[in-house]
């Protein structure tokens, strides 16, 4: 690994770090990760500090994924090397150095990180989303099936397989950190986006 690739790597995992989300809620006089779901994610700072910082949050998530791949690109690496850089930020925004490695769930990062490898695969992931969510109306169910599709539409698409690799630790890694949603799931009891009088849950974002 080059001195550039280090370099990268590291700036983005201090970037995926920034807990964006907390911050939005701080600068409100709200501690997101004590209410709410408790996540530090989009949905969670909507429904506690207001929509305009809800959506601050997505953006400014989705971009920590985007820009380290971006800045790799640019740099002329190799799809692998850029996949690499991605995967960091999205573990720092999991394991985030600033929180003691208490982070977000990762779905909006992955979405940066994804957008900035392979705009078109994105773009298919985003219509699996929809689809899904649109006939079951549970967004944490839909964030993990694109999550699970990822991997899978690289390959369709004949990215390198270290970008395949990767992609698909990205999803594992959004799995894991859905298991409370898994449970409910299994359990019949995740909330529905629309129902009245219930909770979001704790998803973090509509987003692959």
């Amino acid at each position: 690994m080059s001195a550039t690739e280090t370099t990268l790597i590291i700036f983005a995992y201090l970037l995926g770090s920034v807990p964006t989300g907390y911050l939005m809620g701080a600068w409100k006089g709200v501690d997101v990760r004590a209410a709410g779901s408790g996540n530090i994610g989009a949905t969670n700072v909507a429904r506690l500090v207001g929509k305009r910082q809800g959506i601050l949050t997505l953006a400014a998530d989705a971009a920590k994924g985007f820009i380290p791949v971006f800045a790799a690109v640019q740099l002329g690496l190799a799809p692998p090397a850029a996949a690499l850089a991605g995967t960091a930020a999205f573990l720092g925004h999991l394991y985030p150095v600033f929180l003691k490695f208490q982070g977000g769930k990762g779905v909006a990062t992955a979405l940066g990180v994804f957008v900035g490898l392979a705009p078109l695969v994105t773009l298919v992931l985003i219509v699996i989303f929809a689809a899904v969510a649109l006939t079951s109306r549970i967004v944490s169910l839909s964030s993990m099936v694109a999550a699970l599709a990822a991997p899978v539409s690289l390959w369709i698409f004949s990215y390198p397989p270290g970008v395949v690799g990767l992609s698909a630790l990205i999803a594992s890694m959004i799995i894991i950190r859905h298991r409370a949603n898994l449970r409910r799931l299994l359990a019949g009891t995740e909330p529905r986006f629309g129902s009245v009088g219930v909770s979001s849950g704790d998803e973090e974002t509509p987003a692959p």
